[in-house]
């Protein structure tokens, strides 16, 4: 597998552990987005994109976040405890869309990531850095919660 491609959307001023995003080209056949660049306790991480884990409702069959305690169709409440448990034991609230098949394949692709990542952040930091486009995605909910956050 050769990634052909990594493209990086620096998020600044976030007040949460959000980085960037990346998306990433693998042999210039598949593109695989929204890979999200985060700050951990020992140091930046990928984590790859996801969805949120639904079930139904017993009442009418609306899909509902796991978490939620009531239904967002009919408002009826919810049963405590629905949902698979992750290796610790705590309700598993994502399921991922793409991701590595092995830790090897992790460890490339992340460490090909942040390298990316570094490289973006170093040239932000120069005079006259203009970010690139990224008019096919879409993260301009992104840029106005980083204005909001500068204000």
């Amino acid at each position: 597998m050769n990634i052909t491609e990594i493209r990086i959307k620096l998020l600044f001023n976030s007040r949460d552990k959000l980085r960037g995003f990346a998306s990433v080209t693998l042999d210039n056949l598949l593109v695989v987005r929204d890979i999200k660049i985060i700050e951990g306790g020992r140091g930046l991480f990928v984590a790859m994109p996801s969805r949120k884990l639904c079930d139904r409702c017993s009442s009418c069959a609306a899909k509902n976040p796991i978490r939620s305690r009531y239904c967002s169709e009919c408002g009826a409440r919810l049963s405590e405890g629905r949902g698979d448990l992750d290796e610790r034991g705590r309700p598993r609230l994502y399921a991922d869309i793409a991701h590595p098949i092995n830790q090897e394949a992790r460890d490339f692709v992340q460490s090909q990531i942040l390298r990316a990542y570094s490289e973006e952040f170093e040239r932000s930091k120069q005079e006259g850095y203009v970010a690139k486009s990224f008019d096919d995605l879409d993260y301009d909910y992104l840029d106005e919660h980083s204005a909001d956050a500068e204000r």
